[in-house]
């Protein structure tokens, strides 16, 4: 159930760095409520999941799978650059992450 409320938690970091990057484009107050309440949901089962995980291990696959998803999410809805570079990066990542999963 821990890796079940980590990939949650990374959801939380992916759409948290989504609303920042919308609020950042539109400031007005009410865009910040989103901002708090993803990453208070990724905050929230980042938690839980750390109750069987080690602390290390469980922020490393969150700040990686939410790193790589914010890059998708800017390539797919914000039209950041897209190159095979950055594409193989955001794949040793999440190797990395699936790699600490494995052996760790």
């Amino acid at each position: 159930m821990a890796w079940f409320y980590l990939f949650l938690a990374s959801f939380g970091e992916i759409f948290g760095m989504m609303t920042i990057n919308l609020y950042l484009r539109d400031k007005k107050w009410w865009r910040l409520i989103p901002v708090i309440l993803t990453f208070g949901f990724g905050f929230l089962f980042l938690s839980l999941a750390m109750r069987d995980l080690p602390m290390g291990t469980a922020y490393a696959i969150w700040t990686g799978f939410g790193a790589a998803g914010a890059v998708l999410i800017g390539i797919l809805f914000f039209h950041e650059p897209a190159g095979w570079k950055r594409l193989l990066f955001i794949t040793l990542i999440i190797a990395g992450a699936a790699g600490l999963k494995l052996f760790g």
